[in-house]
């Protein structure tokens, strides 16, 4: 298996398109030819991290976190570079995923809903344009009497498949109009005369993967040199991918049984409390990470708690006053939890490689009674 092969499988699971726009993802560090065979899973990567990826003779290391953020102007052995440098020196390649895994179907943030008991949860907001099955519209303008031959030679390209349908189409009478100029070959007409054609709209749907080849049908089996036709891209509008989940609880349960709940499946030693610690709760919305700026979105939904990892001091001022409780697990806390079972679906999908979660990767904080 090679670096590439292994970014394939990992976008299965937490596709890149559902990043967020200022984020950076995918292949950061590395030659996406090279073959792996040991693969290093973390939060963040450290130096300590990098040494141990060494000792475990890592090829690839997946990191939640970007070991890049912003654009390099050099790379150098020490300072704010230095573990890139060990990275490059030592032919590790790094893959990140970050928000992708965030917002994806069963990642991060699904994760946090499901410690709570949410339900029915959904996407609270920084939505992406995201659709996990690209498709195209094809609309072309062919006359009457060549639509069964062109409709037929797209389909058997590939386009008009709709669940369990296949040769899905729909088309719409009208007259085109053309005036052949000089070189023009017209199948129909003359040059230099201009003409009115009984015609029909055709349009169907087409994966993304077939589009070339079903533009060539088309054009092979069109009877114009010169077909009128358009390619319109299609979103997917039956989910909405985004940051955090919102939903109600399967059952109103007390702050302090959510809080046990959070603790045994995130292996929090603290967590920062805002607001009611007696509460009842009902409705729940989660963002792992630092999602400061959704609070507000949740506060608007009505929820009566919110799990989060950090908020800044103005945002725990604006839960309290909206009475809203919330519970921060501290940043890398709120992520940490994923690794395990991002291990699991990957160990079940590249059998012939070594997955191991780091023992270097810790949160940078310390939790201490005073």
């Amino acid at each position: 298996m090679k670096v590439k092969d292994m970014a394939g499988v990992v976008e299965k699971i937490a596709p890149l398109g559902l990043a967020q726009n200022w984020d950076n993802v995918g292949l950061l560090v590395g030659n996406p030819e090279r073959r792996i065979q040991n693969v290093l899973l973390t939060i963040d990567v450290t130096k300590a991290v990098v040494a141990e990826a060494r000792a475990l003779k890592t090829d690839l290391i997946l990191s939640y976190h970007p070991v890049i953020w912003d654009g390099l102007k050099r790379v150098l052995a020490d300072g704010p570079t230095q573990v890139v440098y060990e990275l490059i020196r030592s032919n590790i390649a790094v893959f990140s995923i970050h928000t992708a895994l965030d917002a994806a179907v069963g990642g991060v943030n699904d994760g946090l809903a499901e410690m709570l008991g949410i339900v029915d949860a959904r996407p609270l907001g920084d939505y992406v344009e995201y659709s996990p099955q690209e498709n195209y519209k094809l609309v072309v303008f062919v006359p009457v009497d060549a639509l069964d031959k062109v409709a037929n030679a797209v389909f058997a390209a590939g386009a008009g498949a709709m669940g369990n349908y296949r040769d899905c189409g729909f088309g719409t009478d009208g007259t085109g109009t053309f005036l052949p100029l000089e070189g023009a070959h017209p199948a129909i007409g003359k040059r230099g005369r201009r003409e009115a054609v009984h015609e029909m709209r055709f349009e169907t749907i087409v994966p993304a993967e077939k589009l070339d080849a079903v533009v060539d049908a088309m054009k092979q089996a069109h009877p114009y040199e010169m077909p009128a036709f358009d390619i319109l891209r299609l979103f997917g509008y039956g989910s909405r991918f985004g940051l955090g989940r919102i939903g109600p609880l399967g059952k109103p349960v007390k702050v302090g049984k959510l809080i046990e709940q959070v603790k045994k499946q995130t292996g929090a030693k603290a967590v920062g409390l805002v607001g009611d610690s007696k509460r009842l709760v009902r409705t729940a919305a989660v963002c792992a990470g630092t999602c400061g700026t959704i609070l507000h979105t949740v506060i608007a939904n009505g929820a009566d708690l919110y799990l989060t990892g950090e908020l800044k001091h103005h945002e725990a001022l604006a839960a309290q006053e909206a009475g809203l409780t919330c519970l921060c697990l501290s940043h890398t806390v709120s992520e940490r939890f994923i690794l395990k079972k991002l291990a699991r679906q990957l160990k079940d999908r590249v059998k012939p490689v070594t997955v191991t979660i780091s023992k270097k990767d810790a949160d940078p904080f310390t939790w201490k009674n005073i």
